[in-house]
């Protein structure tokens, strides 16, 4: 009994230490990319550990293929069609329709984000005095 015990316990613990490597092989392949790309900043990491997603990430879950966040309307119908699909009185999957969840609130959080800065920046430009006209 005990020598069952003790295999049960080895092998948890093999699982559990593959599992981690894997994480740990994968973060590291995400921060090499992301420091390759130069892209980024503070910010951007902060939403990621926030939403638990990376941009690119949401992305890929809402076939959003140009970087252009702008086009609103395309990331929202995209939401839409794919949360109603995976619905789970349709027979849709709980799971994916949470990923999708998480990734229309990543590309809602970097709107917000870019937003802030185009505010900020027009204050900036507001408070500059080489902007302001001699009299």
């Amino acid at each position: 009994m005990a020598k069952h015990l003790i295999q049960i316990a080895i092998l948890g613990s093999q699982v559990i230490g593959r599992a981690f490597t894997r994480a740990l092989r994968q973060e590291l392949q995400h921060a090499k990319t992301a420091s390759q790309s130069g892209k980024t900043t503070t910010k951007t990491v902060q939403a990621d550990r926030i939403t638990g997603m990376s941009l690119q990430e949401a992305k890929q879950i809402l076939n959003i293929a140009d970087p252009d966040l702008t086009d609103v309307e395309k990331i929202k119908t995209n939401y839409e069609h794919l949360f109603d699909l995976n619905d789970k009185t349709k027979g849709g999957s709980f799971y994916l329709q949470s990923k999708i969840y998480r990734a229309k609130e990543r590309f809602d959080q970097e709107l917000r984000s870019s937003s802030s800065k185009e505010k900020s920046n027009r204050y900036k430009q507001k408070e500059d005095p080489s902007d302001a006209t001699p009299s």
